[in-house]
């Protein structure tokens, strides 16, 4: 049946292929009014041809909070003196349409600090910034991994070099790091503070985890030539010391010379 269709729409004249039938805009209107009602439906605004036979044609839309939409039918020309019938009625958004944004995965949209208590945030099996404990070049053993978290030996993955690099990129050039007018004012660096306490590991090189209580990064990880107004060997400039006190006064007034007032 697909075939007779087909070979009938050969026969289909330019001008109806094209969207031009006044015919099929009628059967279009007809249909979308009978299925959504005249008071949504506005004007014909063009047709597309589709394939062999087969045209959408597009209809102003006039549902309230669908600015921008279009109704699109779809009519197919059987052929052989048949009469144009209508295959599909839906709603289109036009250019101006207001959208839903393209979707993006959850794990994608989570920023630092969206996660609350009781939200879990697992890491994929082939995480690129997590690599297996085992030293670089070993197959993993899967008796190996059992003994591992079986026993607690150790963790089954560590941080990768990717991993790491992107830490300390992140660190650096985050409110830690040595370029926030924080550091830029700072009278030292946290290198040479005695609240820093030093990493282990490739990191240390860079980093260390501020310990003054007073300062404003406290518990958190600091760039070595990070600073603060609250490092340890900050010292007062003679402008911002208070004023000396006046000099004492010696009273010499007594009982009798205050009843004389």
């Amino acid at each position: 049946m697909i075939a007779d269709v087909m070979s009938a729409a050969d026969q289909v004249p330019s001008e109806v292929s094209s969207g031009a039938s006044a015919e099929a805009v009628d059967t279009a209107r007809a249909v979308l009014v009978e299925q959504v009602g005249g008071e949504l439906v506005g004007e014909h605004l063009g047709a597309e041809p589709e394939g062999d036979g087969v045209v959408s044609h597009r209809f102003a839309c006039r549902q309230p909070g669908y600015r921008g939409w279009v109704w699109a039918v779809v009519t197919v020309l059987p052929g052989d003196g048949l009469p144009v019938t209508v295959d599909e009625v839906v709603m289109l958004p036009g250019d101006d349409a207001i959208v839903a944004p393209e979707w993006v995965p959850y794990r994608e949209r989570i920023k630092p600090g969206d996660l609350s208590p009781g939200d879990l945030l697992p890491a994929d099996e082939d995480d690129h910034r997590l690599v297996p404990t085992w030293l670089e070049g070993d197959r993993p053993d899967p008796v190996a991994r059992a003994v591992v978290e079986e026993i607690g030996l150790g963790r089954p993955r560590v941080l990768s070099l990717e991993g790491r690099d992107a830490a300390a990129e992140r660190w650096y050039a985050g409110d830690q790091g040595p370029d926030t007018p924080l550091a830029q004012s700072a009278p030292g660096r946290c290198g040479g503070c005695g609240f820093l306490v030093r990493l282990t590991g490739p990191l240390a090189t860079m980093f260390g985890v501020c310990a003054n209580e007073y300062a404003n990064d406290d518990a958190r990880v600091v760039s070595l030539d990070h600073g603060c107004g609250a490092h340890s060997e900050a010292q007062l400039r003679r402008k911002q010391l208070p004023p000396p006190l006046p000099d004492h006064v010696l009273d010499t007034i007594v009982r009798d010379d205050l009843e004389q007032f």
